[in-house]
């Protein structure tokens, strides 16, 4: 008997007793390669030395101080490293416990930036179909995740979404990637102009989407296109690196690839590898400073931001992700783990695509490779993948609704950046096992 609330409670899950590396243990002594990170999280691997030591040095030293009253070193430097190396115009860090707290602070913090700028008209966010921002209210509808959102709908504000950067599917076969990148970066101007060009706050976007498209990186010069509009018309761009940020993609941030700069960025996830809950929320000087020259004071805040021991966490996964060079072994082992999965998987005919950026990547699942025609969702491909896999001793992230929140499948990967070759044997012979069983 259990009193904990399982995510699914007519398949309990399995108890971990272990983890080391890459490999989760659970209670019977059977192992699994970790070929999510669970939910791109775990990108150190599990037990790390010098993680765990900072950890325990921070919580003999304060383990706790409300932000009403204190900041604290681990919060001053984690944020001082963070800005060192973010985008360029980023310079405020407000921590956070997670992704979606990342996001709801973002949102707010757009509205009151326009209230104290003198523009209170501005209230419409526009986002993407096809993404996720998180479960919290404000996070789930700014999301474009159908399946996630449908029996919150009437609780849910009211977000303008448009279509995504999908090339997979939604670029025309006499269209360069260039053009369709362009077309599809135009429907924020034509949102915009609908909404009103003054009533607009901000346009949300993952700069590769994560479990819900399955590591869908945006075309060339798309995401120019997409700043140069929000420049045009005042609006801020709030860009979500909560899945894709922290060195996943190649890069520390993963704007970067794009060669743009957000007015607010979220990042989770990688930032505390999991050893600790952590998100942050980073704005720009001219956004700061608005405020700080105004109402000095932002009407936002939660119990735990700034936590020491999270950001004590926190730091010390930064210094190892700069220190360690695991941007260039990220970008190495993604052609390792790449030049693998095309080996065993661009001819399966039911896998359409394979794409990401470093150590996030989607394999999209089709019934049929030509017309890219998906599985009918009554067959719970992703979830048949997912048991198979697990079975296999693999933990991968299969998704369903991939098209359109109901159609369409994808395998979702995102390994520690600590994978070796051995492992992504290991990883493609278990994926292999799951899809012949499937």
């Amino acid at each position: 008997m259990t009193h904990v609330f399982p995510r699914q409670m007519t398949a309990p899950p399995v108890k971990a007793v272990a983890s080391e590396g890459c490999y989760i243990t659970d209670q019977s002594g059977k192992r699994y390669l970790d070929g999510s990170g669970g939910a791109a999280v775990s990108c150190l691997g599990h037990g790390d030395p010098e993680i765990i030591a900072a950890i325990q040095d921070q919580a003999a030293q304060l383990a706790y101080a409300h932000t009403g009253f204190f900041t604290s070193d681990p919060a001053e430097a984690l944020a001082d490293l963070l800005i060192q190396h973010a985008p360029s115009g980023l310079d405020r860090v407000y921590f956070v416990s997670g992704g979606s707290e990342a996001i709801e602070a973002a949102l707010k913090l757009a509205r009151q930036y326009h209230i104290e700028n003198g523009q209170p008209q501005r209230r419409h966010v526009i986002a993407r179909r096809q993404s996720y921002h998180g479960n919290t209210l404000g996070a789930l509808a700014t999301g474009g995740n159908q399946l996630r959102r449908a029996q919150f709908e009437p609780m849910l504000m009211n977000v303008s979404h448009i279509a995504p950067c999908y090339e997979y599917v939604d670029r025309h076969a006499d269209e360069t990637p260039f053009a369709y990148g362009q077309r599809t970066a135009q429907a924020l101007e034509d949102e915009i102009l609908r909404l009103g060009p003054d009533q607009v706050m901000a346009f949300v976007a993952e700069p590769v989407v994560g479990a819900t498209l399955g590591a869908v990186p945006a075309v060339a010069g798309y995401f120019k296109r997409i700043r140069e509009i929000c420049d045009r018309y005042g609006v801020l761009l709030i860009l979500d690196e909560v899945m894709c940020g922290m060195g996943r993609t190649g890069h520390l941030f993963a704007c970067e690839a794009d060669g743009i700069a957000p007015d607010i960025l979220c990042i989770a996830k990688g930032l505390g590898a999991g050893y600790q809950p952590i998100g942050a929320m980073i704005c720009s000087k001219t956004i700061y400073d608005l405020i700080r020259a105004g109402s000095g004071q932002f009407q936002h805040g939660h119990t735990y931001i700034g936590h020491p021991i999270a950001c004590a966490a926190g730091l010390a996964v930064v210094n190892a992700i700069i220190d360690r060079g695991l941007i260039a072994a990220v970008n190495a082992k993604s052609a390792q783990l790449f030049d693998r999965l095309d080996a065993a998987f661009a001819q399966h005919p039911h896998i359409g695509d394979i794409r990401g950026r470093g150590l996030f990547i989607g394999l999209e699942l089709v019934e049929d490779r030509e017309s890219k025609t998906p599985f009918a969702p009554d067959r719970k491909i992703a979830a048949q993948i997912k048991a198979a896999a697990f079975d296999a001793g693999l933990i991968c992230y299969p998704m369903s609704g991939t098209r359109d929140g109901r159609t369409g499948d994808h395998i979702l990967l995102a390994p520690p950046f600590i994978l070796s070759e051995p492992d992504m044997d290991v990883l493609v012979a278990a994926l292999t096992s799951a899809m012949r069983a499937i």
